[in-house]
């Protein structure tokens, strides 16, 4: 006997044998029609005659995170010129809807010059008596350290716990915003100039600087350039409290040549270290860019050909006069928007446009959203979307209406390689083909399957006092077992056994020392969780069963249809249609959806799961 979980498995099978053997028959999917190959390379703007729901539909998956059928035909509705400038032109389209951040109340003064390590945190409460506000105990009590140690792992605990909510929070800004491409582009200036919470260690950083991305993020290049230079978390994450006279560290001015303006080859190692004296003396206090006159290198430099008494600005100044730089910038921005392979030729166009207006970005992202290269065949369906955007993507294609706690937004990103403000180095993610491989591509699969089937019943927070990010000790505690037991990582077995010696206790058994830190870690998490806002723990509110009847589908086959329609930018073949034709048939029992309407809400999600599992619909 065939069970619904065999049907399941056979179609969703189906479709990995497809996908993986490449078999098509004939693709289905109407529409879709990009522009001749020939206009590859043509800048030259569509008009009125080339504009369609199709070209709407490609400008807000590339501009900003899809849309619903309505969205995109208000788009079509307008001239590609109204519906280019609606999209970059966003600064009078409101966006008080957007809540601020709200803080969990981690932060006061007392950490505002937090130890750089714990030993440089305790060595300190040795000399001083106290540090981090934090009085050390008498010296004749053991563990007289104790409360220093429990203070520093506090914080890391603390601020580790509220960059997962600012990352939930910017998530919820990118599904809601009236103004897609500022955080499009604020996603992108993210991974240009990358900085990471695991080394700044401060969440109201990585805040700033999100803020920072959005209130630059189509002005002009010099602008965002200077602002970055000059900000908290660039200065702490690469390192400018060691970079001073007479011992310039090179970490800035190496990446911001290397990286940040005009790439490999287009300067000299005498540069780097020339360029490094001219920011040396730059910091920061708490939030605050400060520049140390004492520390600064005042004597002439000679950079980029260029010779005089120069600071970081002036360098900067230097850097976007040259030529390399615009069509850095320009062909970076093309990669992200349009495909991976500008010509040389393109691209030097391109940073014509850049230079031209001054570095002023709506200009060179206006040129990029009318042109013709923008809809043409090389630059349709040649898009991956990264793992942020893709699962923004999904939740506005459902009509979510927020970013939803089941599943957790920050693990299912982490899953598909892409950890919100923690990139894994200042370049950022390799993008394009790396956010693609067969185990990537089953996994987004299983994204897919969590956000349309929620495991609504595990409340699990899963940075609860657990390392690893799975949410166990929470359920040790579920189970009943004190504290103690809950937290003993190291040894699950003894989980399970109370009365068995477990690894905390061994580090909490009295012995002559000035500090534990396994203590001081097991302490952090639990105070840094009291304080904690919780992240709602609800699913998406998504309905598909109006979703298809909305689309005045009648039969299995037009609802595969509209979903299909809804969900992919490239056609699947003919073979796939049927596939998921055969599994809602078998599913409702009819292909009449009116008689099927009252039940068909799972059975639609099941298609919907194997539609997202397809690799057409990782691209766009």
């Amino acid at each position: 006997m065939t069970t619904r979980r065999h049907r399941y498995a056979a179609a969703a099978g189906a479709v990995l044998t497809l996908a993986i053997t490449g078999h098509a028959g004939l693709a289905h999917l109407s529409g879709r029609a990009p522009g001749p190959a020939s206009w590859k390379g043509d800048l030259t703007p569509i008009t009125a005659a080339d504009w369609s729901y199709d070209s709407a539909e490609h400008l807000l998956d590339r501009a900003g995170f899809s849309g619903t059928p309505e969205e995109i035909q208000k788009l079509a509705d307008m001239t590609p010129e109204q519906a280019v400038r609606a999209f970059v032109y966003y600064e009078g389209v409101s966006n008080d809807r957007l809540p601020p951040f709200v803080h969990s109340g981690f932060w006061d003064e007392t950490l505002t010059r937090f130890p750089p390590s714990r030993p440089a945190a305790t060595e300190r409460a040795m000399k001083h008596g106290e540090s981090m506000g934090v009085r050390v105990k008498p010296d004749h009590v053991n563990r007289h350290m104790q409360p220093v140690s429990d203070r520093f792992f506090y914080w890391l605990r603390a601020t580790q716990l509220e960059t997962r909510r600012v990352g939930y929070w910017w998530a919820e800004r990118m599904l809601d915003t009236a103004r897609p491409l500022e955080e499009k582009m604020a996603l992108f200036w993210h991974g240009h100039v990358a900085t990471a919470q695991n080394k700044v260690r401060d969440y109201r950083k990585m805040l700033a600087q999100i803020e920072m991305f959005e209130r630059h993020a189509t002005g002009t290049f010099g602008g965002l350039l200077v602002a970055v230079a000059q900000h908290p978390g660039m200065l702490s994450y690469l390192d400018a409290g060691v970079n001073v006279k007479g011992a310039a560290n090179e970490n800035f001015a190496r990446e911001v040549m290397e990286l940040f303006t005009m790439g490999v080859g287009n300067y000299t190692e005498q540069d780097v270290r020339e360029g490094a004296r001219a920011f040396t003396g730059w910091n920061f206090e708490d939030l605050d860019f400060v520049v140390n006159a004492a520390q600064h290198d005042d004597g002439p430099k000679t950079f980029l050909g260029r010779t005089g008494n120069f600071d970081g600005v002036d360098v900067l100044e230097i850097i976007l006069e040259q030529p390399a730089t615009a069509e850095y910038i320009a062909a970076k921005i093309f990669r992200f928007f349009v495909r991976d392979d500008p010509s040389p030729e393109l691209t030097a166009r391109l940073g014509a446009v850049l230079r031209d207006n001054d570095y002023e970005l709506r200009p060179l992202l206006t040129t990029l959203f009318l042109s013709r290269d923008f809809y043409s065949e090389a630059s349709h369906g040649t898009h991956i979307k990264g793992p942020v955007e893709h699962v923004i993507t999904m939740l506005k294609q459902l009509g979510a209406h927020d970013v939803p706690g089941v599943p957790d937004f920050n693990s299912t990103t982490i899953a598909l390689g892409q950890h919100l403000l923690n990139p894994p180095s200042v370049a950022g993610w390799a993008q394009g083909r790396s956010w693609i491989t067969p185990a990537l591509l089953q996994e987004r699969g299983n994204v897919a399957f969590d956000y349309l089937f929620p495991n609504v019943i595990d409340f699990r927070d899963p940075n609860f006092l657990s390392r690893r990010g799975d949410g166990i000790v929470g359920e040790r505690l579920r189970r009943g077992l004190d504290f103690s037991a809950a937290i003993a990582l190291d040894d699950p077995e003894a989980a399970a056994n109370p009365d068995k010696m477990l690894a905390f206790d061994l580090a909490n058994r009295e012995r002559d020392e000035l500090f534990n830190t396994r203590v001081s870690g097991y302490r952090a998490w639990a105070q840094a969780m009291r304080k904690l806002i919780p992240t709602p723990r609800g699913a998406a509110r998504i309905n598909l069963t109006q979703i298809v009847l909305d689309s005045g589908s009648k039969t299995t086959g037009a609802a595969v249809d509209a979903l299909l329609e809804r969900f992919l930018r490239l056609p699947v073949s003919d073979d796939t249609r049927r596939a998921f034709v055969a599994l809602l048939d078998a599913e409702l029992g009819t292909t009449d959806l009116a008689r099927a309407q009252t039940y068909m809400e799972d059975p639609l999600r099941m298609v919907t799961h194997l539609i997202m599992s397809t690799p057409e619909y990782q691209i766009n």
